[in-house]
C-alpha cells in the first residue's frame, strides 16, 4: 500500500473513532446516570432506549446563538475550546489497540500521550482568562492548580509500568505485561485512575465547575457549538484515559482469540474503565478543595512513589 494512502487512512481512522466513541461515552453516562438514580430520564427518542436523545441535544446545540461577551479577549475566547480538544484528539493517535491498529507507534508514545493530555488544560485557562468574568478566572485558576496537583502522581505511577515493562513504548508495555501486574501494580493503577478522574475535572473533582460557588467555572460565557466543544473534550478525555489505562494495567489486546480481536479486548476494557468514571459522578460527593490538594500531595503522592519503589526493587531482585 502507497504510504500516502496508509497514512490517510491511519489519520481517517483516528478522527473517525474520535468522532464515535465521546458520543458512546457520552450517551452511556446518560443511561448509566439515570438508571442508578431511578431517573430514567427521555427514552423515545430513536425508539430503542432512547438513543437518539444525544443527536437531538447535538442538534440544539448546533442552533444556539453564539454569544461572546463585550469585554473578552475575543480571539482567545474562540481560540480556546479547539485547544482543549485537539490535544485528545492527537493522544488517541499514540494509543494502541492491537500491535497493527495504531495511527502512530512512537517509541516514548507514554511520555507523548501524557505530555499531550497535559496542553489540554490550556484550553481551559484560556477560555477562563479571556471571558472578562470573575467566575471564568477563578474556575479556570482552580483547574491549573488541580492539574498541578495530580499530574505528579500519574506520571510516577506510569514511570513505574515503564521501569516493569522496561519500555517507554505503550506497544512494549502491553507486550511486556502479565497477569500478576493486577495485584503488583494495583496501587499505581489506584493512583493513576484518581488522577485521571481529576484532572477531567469529573465529580468528585469537580470544583472548578461548581455551579453552586462559581456558577460553571471556566465554562459559564460558552454557549452554543464552543460550549459543546468542551463537554466534548471531557468525554474524549475519558475515552483516552480509559483505553490508556487499559493499555497500561489491563493488558490492552491480551485475552480470547488477541490475534484477530485484540482491538475489540482493548476497546472493552477501556469501556469498563470509563463506566467505573461514569459510576463515580454518582456515587461520591464533590470534594472541597483543601481536600483535593490533601488527597494529592498527603496519599496519591507517597503511593505513587512506594509504588515506584517497589517496582524498582522487584526489577532489581528479578534482573
Amino acid at each position: 500500500m502507497n504510504d500516502a494512502v496508509e497514512v490517510t487512512l491511519r489519520a481517517v481512522g483516528v478522527l473517525a473513532a474520535f468522532l464515535v466513541l465521546p458520543l458512546l461515552v457520552g450517551q452511556t453516562e446518560h443511561k448509566v446516570m439515570a438508571h442508578m438514580q431511578g431517573r430514567l430520564g427521555p427514552m423515545y427518542a430513536g425508539g430503542f432506549h432512547g438513543w437518539a436523545q444525544l443527536v437531538a441535544d447535538g442538534v440544539k446545540f448546533v442552533q444556539k446563538e453564539d454569544i461572546t461577551p463585550a469585554a473578552a479577549d475575543k480571539r482567545v475566547f474562540r481560540f480556546a475550546p479547539a485547544v482543549a480538544l485537539v490535544p485528545y484528539l492527537v493522544a488517541m493517535a499514540a494509543i494502541p489497540l492491537s500491535p497493527d491498529v495504531v495511527a502512530a507507534d512512537l517509541p516514548a508514545s507514554a511520555v507523548f500521550v501524557l505530555a499531550v493530555t497535559a496542553v489540554g488544560i490550556l484550553g481551559t485557562l484560556m477560555a477562563g482568562w479571556a471571558s472578562a468574568n470573575k467566575y471564568s478566572l477563578l474556575g479556570a485558576m482552580r483547574a491549573a492548580a488541580q492539574l498541578l496537583s495530580y499530574e505528579l502522581p500519574m506520571v510516577l505511577a506510569v514511570a513505574s509500568v515503564c521501569l516493569a515493562a522496561g519500555s517507554l513504548s505503550l506497544t512494549g508495555i502491553v507486550t511486556a505485561w502479565s497477569p500478576a501486574w493486577l495485584l503488583f501494580q494495583l496501587p499505581g493503577a489506584v493512583v493513576f485512575l484518581v488522577s485521571a478522574v481529576a484532572e477531567l475535572q469529573r465529580p468528585p473533582f469537580d470544583m472548578p465547575v461548581a455551579d453552586s460557588e462559581i456558577v460553571f467555572g471556566a465554562y459559564t460565557e460558552y454557549t452554543g457549538l464552543r460550549f459543546a466543544f468542551f463537554l466534548l473534550s471531557e468525554y474524549a478525555g475519558i475515552v483516552v484515559m480509559s483505553l490508556l489505562f487499559a493499555v497500561l494495567y489491563l493488558g490492552g489486546w491480551h485475552g480470547l482469540a488477541s490475534d484477530q480481536l485484540g482491538w475489540l479486548w482493548t476497546l472493552l476494557k477501556g469501556f469498563c474503565i470509563a463506566v467505573v468514571v461514569i459510576w463515580l459522578r454518582v456515587a461520591w460527593p464533590r470534594l472541597r478543595e483543601d481536600q483535593l490538594q490533601r488527597l494529592a500531595w498527603l496519599v496519591l503522592v507517597p503511593l505513587a512513589l512506594a509504588q515506584l519503589a517497589l517496582t524498582g526493587v522487584w526489577v532489581v531482585a528479578t534482573a
